[in-house]
Formats: structure tokens, C-alpha cells, sequence
């Protein structure tokens, strides 16, 4: 088991430092311009730069407040949306072709209309990142609330289980380890909205401060914008995979990754 766990963490660790490596061979042999592509050393003393800046966090806060409003109200409605549909069957007849045209509508391309519609500050960024993680919530919590065995919900109905007996005991248990996970991927997708409505209609943020760093040309400082993107994200991405570990302690998936731990 100790073998094991040391090779999950040794082989990954070496896989980045050798492509850390052979980058940076590229750059030298190659003479790779830094205006196309800087050298990893370049980009860590951007990033030690950017983050010693103290107006970075301001525009770091601006960003993960409209992504974590836009996933909360993506996981709001979307599970409202997709328990209801489960139980009631001529809803999502009622709303199934509105629900197909907006899954196939790519959300990136409303982003000026919802920058029209709500202006230039936080909201339109909010309902865009809103927009893009609101279908990972809402398909995943309809086909959680869907999957309750009826055999269950038939020994419920002979215990004479009340509705808040039945949701809290049945129902939601059972769903809430594929909610959580569609959670998992609506992080991501709300981090993604806000960053797209910056770079359209933004003037603060890591997105417009990244558009910033483009235009002026100052390319390390654009990838040093980009790492901190990605380790925001991860940051909340992190967060609800360990909200799914606390909920659903009992669950395979999350069980069989305390064993292999």
C-alpha cells in the first residue's frame, strides 16, 4: 500500500518536471521568442511578480465572486429544476424542447447578448457563468432524482413515510452523490463564464487583466495570469470534491479512494 502511494505521487511529480524540462529545451534550442513562448523560469517570475502586486487580489476577487454567485445559482436552480422534472412527468414534457435548444445553443456565444442585456458590471459575468454551469446541475440532478429504485419508494409508501421522511432518507441520499458530482464539473464551467465575460466586456478581473497583459504584449505576465486562473479553479474544484467526501462518505466512489488512500 506505501509503494502504491508513493508511485501515485513520484510518477505524476516526474511526469511534470520532465515536461517542465523538455520545455524549456525547446525555448533555448529552438530560440523561441519570450513574446511567443516564455521559458517556465520566466513565468515563475511573473507569477512572483503578479502576486506580490496587492491590486491583483482585487481583480482575483471580482473573478471568483462572479464565479461562485453564477454556481450557486446554476445549483440552485438547476437541482429545483431537475427534481422537479423527475417527479413530474409532463413537466419535462412541457419544458423538454426549450431544455434540448439550450443544451445545444453553446453558451460562450450568448455572452454578448447577456452583456447587452445586463451591462458591463458583475451581473452579466454572473449569468453567464450561471449559464455555463446551470446544464452539468440540472442533467445530473434529473437523472439522479430519476434513478430512486421504485422498489424503495414502494416500501416508503408502506411505511407511511411522509414527503420529508421520503426526500431526506430516499431520495436525496440517493441522488446527492451524482449531483455532487455534476457540481464538480459546474465549478468549472462557472470559473469559465466569468473569464469569457471578461474577456468580452470586462474591466476588472483576471480575465480583463489578462486581455490587458496581451495587449501591451507582456506575454510571461499573461501566462503568470493563467496559472493563477488555474489554481483558483482548482481551489474550488478541490472544495466541492471534498463536500462530496464529507456528504457522501458512504458512496463507492468516494469510499473506494478513502481505501486505496
Amino acid at each position: 500500500m506505501g509503494t502504491d502511494r508513493f508511485i501515485r505521487i513520484a510518477l505524476p511529480t516526474a511526469t511534470v518536471f520532465a515536461f517542465l524540462i523538455a520545455w524549456t529545451v525547446y525555448v533555448h534550442t529552438a530560440e523561441v521568442s519570450a513574446f511567443i513562448l516564455p521559458t517556465p523560469m520566466q513565468i515563475v517570475s511573473a507569477f512572483i511578480g503578479l502576486v506580490s502586486d496587492p491590486d491583483i487580489w482585487g481583480h482575483a476577487l471580482v473573478t471568483v465572486i462572479e464565479a461562485v454567485s453564477g454556481f450557486l445559482i446554476a445549483v440552485v436552480l438547476g437541482i429545483s429544476l431537475g427534481m422537479a422534472m423527475a417527479r413530474v412527468q409532463m413537466l419535462e414534457w412541457a419544458f423538454k424542447p426549450f431544455i434540448v435548444c439550450l443544451q445545444l445553443i453553446p453558451k460562450i456565444a450568448l455572452a454578448p447578448l447577456f452583456i447587452l442585456w445586463f451591462g458591463f458590471g458583475l451581473e452579466s459575468k454572473i449569468v453567464i457563468a450561471a449559464a455555463l454551469a446551470f446544464f452539468p446541475v440540472f442533467s445530473n440532478a434529473l437523472v439522479a432524482f430519476r434513478s430512486v429504485e421504485p422498489g424503495d419508494r414502494d416500501v416508503f409508501t408502506m411505511l407511511q413515510a411522509n414527503p420529508v421522511q421520503r426526500f431526506t432518507m430516499l431520495d436525496l441520499p440517493t441522488a446527492l452523490p451524482v449531483v455532487l458530482a455534476g457540481m464538480e464539473v459546474a465549478v468549472v464551467m462557472s470559473m469559465i463564464g466569468a473569464i469569457v465575460g471578461e474577456f468580452i466586456g470586462g474591466n476588472e478581473g483576471l480575465g480583463y487583466l489578462a486581455v490587458a497583459m496581451l495587449q501591451e504584449l507582456q506575454v510571461p505576465g499573461l501566462f503568470a495570469v493563467i496559472v493563477l486562473l488555474t489554481l483558483i479553479g482548482l481551489t474550488l474544484y478541490t472544495l466541492i470534491a471534498q463536500l462530496r467526501g464529507w456528504l457522501t462518505p458512504w458512496h463507492a466512489s468516494v469510499a473506494g479512494k478513502s481505501r486505496d488512500g
